[in-house]
């Protein structure tokens, strides 16, 4: 306390509440005494939910009851949202978006560099749009939208196995568990919706929609949708026949109050507090998560849009669920591994996911919606370019990690752009290679996120979705 002429206190007082010595040298026990109740101040902070840390934009901490509270990103988003269509089983690139007329001229002749036979696309690419980016003939529908997309031709990954390969494209990482991207993208984002789930997936493998280290809230909630299935038994287990809403209002409130004591007394319990948020979540779905799956409440037009498919009825969920505040939805649209009858089998799928998804772009658009939702849509790995098992009768093409396809359309992507180029066969990445961590440190910079500082620490270290790696395409961003 600094002297003060107008200050009546006397000298002893002044003297006590002045700086000294020894303020600044104590014991280790009463360093414990005098700073335990601030660690005790945090740790019920993270008990109850309150978010401590600033939000990367420099704003005051935000106090946040819920961990699914939306949050801001390090900078203005292109996107709010991803519907992430995910084509299980590696779709072939030289028959879909990369097209190769050198390879049809080698069609059943070796080519330098390659064991087997060639094996030149049966389909023909057509330049669709104001873009004339060349479009496979499976894709009629989609080749309508083409200026609402960015093709990625030169994408490619690490081992060609489908398990890794898939663990590696929904994760980011080969071998170990990790969190997957819909669950970094809710921690990050958190979700517009407090009574829904900011991470759905319509179909799928449990580990591409895990949470991982992070906590269980962020995990994915599946849901094995078809159109034909009644209502009650798209989501299971969310209503309680036996109590009214008021009675599981104060059930789920008593189950808090007695997991804040434990936490208080002991500690937090990960997966007691992953438990607790499941139940909440189940609670807060009755109002809303039946009614979002409800696709007779969309106008007849509408659901003849997206075509009487199963597929088509999940796109057309897909949209709902964004519509609703969700923030990342995966619809599994696998069958891509077509190591025979490639003429007949990739027909076949691709014609599954033309009109739906083609649907879903214009739909979004039409509603103004694809500005701020990210469409995303290819595989694990690319195939061959020569034939399967050295041309069988019905050949088909093996895997191929070095060249893969994807696209992006909406949520701030430059639409109308081929990016990247293999070689001269499709074989190889070649011009603008874009490896798989590239790729997702593009998606988050649409999101709004620094991949680099997105993290999560886990075991003493801060883990992030692209590990230690990936650069953002910003050719790919508009």
């Amino acid at each position: 306390m600094n002297p003060d002429p107008s200050c009546s206190c006397s000298d002893k007082y002044r003297r006590e509440h002045s700086p000294s010595l020894d303020n600044l040298i104590f014991t280790r026990r009463q360093f414990l005494e005098r700073t335990g109740m601030g660690m005790g101040a945090l740790s019920l902070a993270s008990i109850l939910g309150v978010n401590m840390r600033a939000d990367a934009a420099g704003t005051a901490p935000a106090v946040a009851l819920s961990p699914l509270a939306p949050h801001k990103p390090h900078f203005a988003a292109k996107a709010k949202a991803v519907i992430h269509i995910f084509a299980e089983g590696g779709p072939s690139q030289v028959d879909t978006w990369d097209p190769k007329p050198e390879l049809t001229k080698f069609d059943g002749k070796t080519i330098p560099g390659h064991d087997g036979l060639a094996f030149g696309s049966p389909f023909t690419f057509t330049p669709m749009g104001k873009s004339g980016i060349p479009v496979s003939s499976v894709f009629p529908k989609l080749g309508e939208c083409v200026d609402d997309m960015a093709i990625v031709r030169s994408l490619w990954t690490d081992i060609p196995a489908h398990e890794v390969a898939q663990r590696f494209m929904n994760t980011g990482s080969l071998q170990l568990p990790k969190p997957s991207m819909g669950s970094w993208v809710v921690y990050g984002l958190g979700t517009e919706n407090q009574n829904m789930p900011g991470f759905i997936t319509l179909g799928g493998k449990p580990e591409w929609r895990q949470a991982s280290f992070l906590p269980g809230v962020f995990q994915g909630c599946n849901v094995n949708y078809n159109p034909k299935m009644k209502l009650d038994e798209v989501l299971l287990n969310i209503s309680n026949q036996f109590s009214s809403p008021d009675r599981q209002r104060r059930q789920l409130d008593l189950v808090h109050q007695l997991n804040d004591m434990h936490a208080l007394a002991l500690q937090k319990d990960a997966q007691l507090e992953a438990r607790i948020e499941a139940f909440e979540m189940a609670f807060k779905m009755q109002t809303e998560a039946t009614e979002a799956f409800d696709i007779t409440k969309e106008p007849q037009s509408a659901r003849d849009f997206y075509g009487p498919s199963d597929l088509g009825a999940k796109m057309l969920v897909a949209r709902r669920l964004v519509e609703r505040g969700v923030r990342f939805v995966q619809v599994s649209a696998g069958g891509w591994d077509h190591h025979n009858k490639l003429d007949e089998n990739l027909t076949k799928k691709a014609g599954e996911v033309d009109g739906p998804a083609a649907a879903l772009l214009k739909d979004l658009k039409q509603r103004g919606m694809l500005d701020s939702t990210l469409v995303i849509w290819g595989g694990e790995f690319g195939r061959t370019v020569v034939r399967d098992r050295n041309g069988n009768e019905f050949p088909g093409r093996d895997h191929n990690g070095r060249a893969m396809c994807a696209w992006m359309a909406g949520g701030g992507v430059k639409g109308g752009t081929a990016y990247g180029a293999t070689d001269e066969f499709g074989s190889r990445a070649a011009e603008n290679k874009v490896h798989i961590h590239d790729f997702h440190a593009t998606i988050m910079a649409l999101l709004g996120f620094d991949h680099t500082k997105l993290t999560y620490r886990y075991n003493g270290r801060d883990f992030r979705f692209t590990d230690n790696f990936g650069n953002v395409v910003k050719d790919l961003i508009a």
